[in-house]
């Protein structure tokens, strides 16, 4: 009974089957007919024109974009929480070769264009200090908060404004649309994102993100930088194919709605009193004793210690709600 992490859970079936319909011989890297579609079905997606590369990992993709917006002596505004920051191993910086992460704050892991410009406007436009690039957001965030189209277009106005590129980290963008229920555009390239790492892995792929770019002359330096990083993958349409199968039917909406509901389900039987953060997508922010939290476990249920005091629930795709009434049950009773 695991709800540690979303990364755990299994390949939904059909990926697993196109995965299977594309084991046959074609052209190596990305000149197969299901890689070279990628553009077309995500500018569908998005209605605009976009240009679309698959990458192994939410991290190659999140460095790459990144990469893409910021030169090396340029700076990248996130959170103090966020992945790029925490997670990735300096990956940012190293495929940046060294522009800096400028760190803000503000509540659940979220940016304002006030916090924003609580970092820039205390830099002096001079030689001698770091001079901001880029921001980057989360959607949703690393607490599991989602941005309404009208707050990441105030970031979008922004950025517009000082001349920065906005950068969306989408490792679970298929949970905020699924949560908010609006089109993918209006949360993307009509609030001013020029590029988007649209998550699939945590949703139910095997080992496949897509790097979409609103500008898409963005594009043509980071075929590139993906080769150069040993991310260009010698049987690109096993990634290709698990992306379109994803995509097919909204299969990626569908998944990220039952791992919401999952959520949901969680957060009502813990109550507001014992939960941290609102649940807005399929994570789940509790307040646990070290003695409580033993006493989940002691039942077989696996999941994060967050910080003394608190734990962190993620629901997948593939939990039936009887699957997660066990632990509901578990959480009421505490």
């Amino acid at each position: 009974m695991r709800f540690f992490s979303d990364n755990a859970a299994p390949v939904c079936p059909q990926v697993m089957q196109a995965l299977a319909d594309v084991n046959q011989l074609d052209t190596a890297y990305d000149g197969d007919r299901w890689s070279k579609s990628l553009d077309a079905r995500f500018s569908e997606l998005f209605g605009t024109e976009v240009r679309a590369l698959w990458v192994p990992s939410g991290t190659s993709a999140n460095a790459l974009a990144l990469a893409a917006l910021c030169p090396p002596h340029g700076g990248v505004v996130c959170h103090r929480d966020a992945h790029i920051q925490n997670d990735e191993c300096g990956a940012p910086e190293f495929h940046t070769h060294g522009a800096k992460l400028m760190i803000g704050e503000g509540p659940g892991a979220k940016l304002t264009p006030e916090s924003i410009l609580a970092v820039i406007d205390l830099i002096a436009n001079d030689v001698h200090r770091i001079q901001p690039h880029a921001i980057s957001i989360t959607n949703a965030t690393e607490y599991g908060l989602v941005y309404t189209p009208a707050e990441v277009a105030a970031i979008g106005a922004l950025a517009r404004e000082r001349g920065l590129g906005l950068h969306m980290d989408g490792a679970r963008f298929a949970n905020a649309v699924a949560h908010l229920g609006c089109a993918s555009a209006e949360l993307t390239w009509k609030a001013g994102v020029d590029v988007l790492s649209f998550g699939f892995v945590k949703n139910g792929a095997m080992s496949a993100e897509a790097l979409i770019f609103f500008k898409p002359e963005l594009a043509e330096l980071t075929l590139y930088r993906r080769k150069r990083a040993g991310l260009l993958l010698s049987k690109g349409r096993y990634l290709a194919a698990q992306i379109l199968a994803m995509l097919e039917g909204d299969l990626w909406l569908a998944n990220a709605r039952a791992a919401n509901a999952g959520a949901r389900l969680l957060a009502e039987a813990a109550g507001a009193e014992r939960l941290l953060y609102p649940v807005e997508a399929n994570e789940v922010f509790l307040k646990a004793t070290p003695e409580e939290a033993a006493s989940l476990r002691a039942l077989g249920f696996d999941f994060y210690d967050w910080a003394p005091g608190e734990v962190r629930l993620v629901t997948s795709w593939d939990q039936s709600e009887d699957a997660i009434r066990p632990l509901a049950e578990a959480i009421r009773g505490l």
